[in-house]
C-alpha cells in the first residue's frame, strides 16, 4: 500500500493585510488615500463641521523668552471655545484645531480643553520636535506621514487660521492658505490673523511685496494683525459667518462636492 506524500500547507495573505506590501512603494497610493479617508470617517462620526486652526512654533513653550505667545494662544483658544459653545445652537462649531504637537499647538489644544470643548490635533511624524500633546480629544487626533494630506485637512474645514510666530513649518502653512485664498481654490473664505504684529512685520515685508507688484493691495488685505487674545477674538467674531447657524454642510456632503 502506497501512502500519498503529505504536501506542505500553503499560507496565503490578503494584500490589504500584508505589512510588507502596504509599506512598500507599490502601495503608496493606498497610504495616501488612507490619510484622506480615516480623518473623513472620524470627522463624520464626531460631527465636526468647521474649525479654527492655530499655527505656530513647536519651540515656544510655557517658559522662556517666548512664553507670552504660549499663554496667549492658550487664552485665545479658551475664549474661542467658550464663544463657540454659546453660538453653536446645539451643534458644536469652530473647534480649535492644531498641528497636534508641542509649543503653540499644545497651548491651543490645552486652552480649548480647559474651556470644556473638543479639540483636534493633526500630528505629523517627524524625527524631532513633533509628539502628540496630551490635550487632544480622543478620536480627534491623527498621525500623518504626508505633509500635503495633513495640510488638506487643515484647510478643508477651516473657517479661520490664527498664525503665531513660527519657523519654516508655520510659514509653509501660512503661505499655503494665502495662496489658496488668492487663487480662489477654496470653496469658502478663510479668515487669516497674524498674531504678534511686531514679529510678522519684521519677518515678512508685505508692503514691499505690494510695492514691487508681486501681490496686489487686495492680496495684502487677506490678513489682519492682532496682539492680544481679546483683539483676535473680536476679529473672529466680526468675520465669521455666525448667520449660517448650522455651521455649513456635513463633512461627508462637503467633501463629496
Amino acid at each position: 500500500m502506497t501512502l500519498a506524500r503529505a504536501l506542505p500547507t500553503l499560507s496565503l495573505m490578503k494584500a490589504y493585510q500584508d505589512p510588507a506590501f502596504l509599506g512598500g512603494e507599490d502601495a503608496r497610493a493606498v497610504r495616501i488615500l488612507s490619510e484622506y479617508l480615516a480623518p473623513l470617517a472620524a470627522f463624520h462620526e464626531h460631527r465636526v463641521r468647521d474649525t479654527i486652526v492655530f499655527f505656530g512654533s513647536a519651540r515656544q513653550g510655557e517658559d522662556g523668552p517666548f512664553a507670552r505667545y504660549y499663554q496667549d494662544a492658550r487664552e485665545l483658544a479658551r475664549l474661542v471655545t467658550t464663544w463657540s459653545k454659546q453660538v453653536s445652537n446645539g451643534a458644536e462649531r469652530f473647534l480649535v484645531c492644531s498641528g497636534g504637537g508641542g509649543g503653540i499647538m499644545e497651548a491651543a489644544n490645552r486652552g480649548a480643553a480647559e474651556a470644556g470643548g473638543r479639540t483636534i490635533g493633526l500630528n505629523i511624524g517627524l524625527p524631532h520636535e513633533q509628539r502628540p500633546n496630551a490635550y487632544i480629544t480622543p478620536g480627534l487626533g491623527f498621525e500623518f506621514h504626508y505633509f500635503f494630506m495633513r495640510k488638506l485637512w487643515f484647510t478643508h474645514l477651516a473657517r479661520a487660521i490664527v498664525v503665531f510666530p513660527g519657523g519654516f513649518g508655520t510659514l509653509d502653512e501660512l503661505f499655503e492658505t494665502l495662496t489658496l485664498s488668492q487663487t480662489g481654490k477654496l470653496d469658502r473664505s478663510i479668515v487669516v490673523i497674524l498674531y504678534g504684529s511686531e514679529y510678522w512685520r519684521e519677518i515678512i515685508n508685505f508692503d514691499a511685496l505690494v510695492k514691487h507688484g508681486m501681490i496686489s493691495p487686495r492680496d495684502a488685505a487677506l490678513m489682519r494683525f492682532a496682539d492680544e487674545p481679546k483683539e483676535a477674538l473680536r476679529f473672529l467674531q466680526e468675520a465669521l459667518p455666525i448667520s449660517l447657524g448650522k455651521g455649513g454642510p456635513d463633512i461627508a456632503e462637503s467633501v463629496a462636492t
